[in-house]
């Protein structure tokens, strides 16, 4: 990933500084993520996002659902929530 935005900001013809500032960085942060060193989650994006390639970070985080159980399976997940606790039990440990 970080060869590729890295690709990505050179056929841009963006200097590592403009990058980063557009993007609310430190150049060092953004010299680490090109290096593949390890960088915020938040960094990452917010480059990604400069460069135009949201999308494609998009497409990482999409659940592969590739059958029908495999639908069900990901909707059962969506829609589960935490069980709410009784009057009687707030406060306890």
């Amino acid at each position: 990933m970080s060869t590729r935005l890295r690709q990505e900001r050179l056929a841009q013809q963006m200097p590592q500084a403009e990058v980063a500032a557009r993007a609310g960085i430190s150049a060092n942060t953004l010299s680490n993520l090109e290096a593949g060193r390890n960088v915020g989650l938040e960094s990452l994006v917010r480059v990604a996002m400069v460069l135009g390639c949201g999308k494609e970070l998009e497409e990482l985080f999409k659940p592969r659902l590739e059958s029908l159980e495999d639908m069900v399976r990901y909707e059962e997940g969506a829609s589960r929530q935490r069980a709410r606790k009784k009057s009687g039990e707030a406060g306890r440990a």
